[in-house]
């Protein structure tokens, strides 16, 4: 579904990654692991078309580079940001309600390609019934943990085939860590492509059918978790403090 090749990013003059190649099969699971700063956030957004990128990043298919993070969006990718990106001074209904995935109009005003509802307001609200008791309220006063249950709701809420993940469970308390573990099998359960970068390993290897792990801009291992939890030499490497 997804395939990234020879991919290369940089900031400024900063050269961040250096070749990456890697693939996302329809319906997997792929948690990208690594050590801070050796270009997990920046694979996604380079796959995302937010940053200065050569290479090929091809979903179904149809070459990425080139386009706009929204066309990009369009095509089935999204994408949850680590700084989540709520907009405070909307309700929480009103974000979810931005996320919906319209049809796309051609020549004469004809939808071209009509969106299918795969995800609900009462789905996001059952998995997170905190956003259902605080649908009429504004975003910026929710919790850390609130803005992020929305950020992924809002998300699921444009019907992605594909969603790439950025750190969801940085900072939470532990009960709402579960929530998102919780969603993440959920997004297993309906087939839903993930690409995930998470520090918590525990979660990274549960929900996982594949392993990445990242080292200085390139991919350094790839395997399912139990290989990975069995070579010791490669978590030490790469993994561990």
């Amino acid at each position: 579904m997804l395939e990234v090749r020879d991919l290369h990013a940089w900031y400024g003059k900063s050269h961040i990654l250096h070749g990456v190649d890697f693939t996302v099969g329809a319906g997997e699971i792929v948690s990208l692991l690594g050590r801070n700063g050796v270009g997990r956030s920046t694979t996604i957004k380079a796959i995302m078309g937010d940053v200065v990128r050569k290479g090929s990043v091809r979903f179904k298919g149809r070459e990425l580079v080139g386009l706009k993070p929204h066309q990009i969006a369009h095509a089935g990718l999204g994408y949850v940001p680590e700084n989540r990106d709520i907009f405070p001074s909307l309700t929480v209904h009103e974000n979810l309600m931005l996320g919906e995935k319209r049809a796309v109009f051609g020549q004469g005003g004809a939808a071209a390609s009509p969106a299918t509802a795969r995800w609900s307001f009462d789905d996001m609200y059952r998995m997170f019934p905190r956003l259902k008791e605080r649908q009429h309220t504004a975003a910026g006063v929710l919790s850390g943990g609130e803005q992020q249950m929305l950020t992924l709701c809002r998300t699921l809420m444009g019907n992605p085939e594909l969603i790439m993940i950025d750190e969801p469970t940085e900072g939470l308390a532990p009960k709402i860590v579960e929530l998102v573990a919780e969603y993440l099998r959920e997004l297993k359960r309906r087939g839903i492509a993930v690409l995930l970068v998470e520090q918590k390993l525990t979660i990274a290897l549960e929900v996982a059918d594949r392993c990445l792990v990242m080292g200085h801009g390139r991919i350094v291992f790839e395997g399912t978790p139990a290989q990975l939890r069995a070579d010791a030499a490669v978590r030490k490497e790469w993994l561990e403090v």
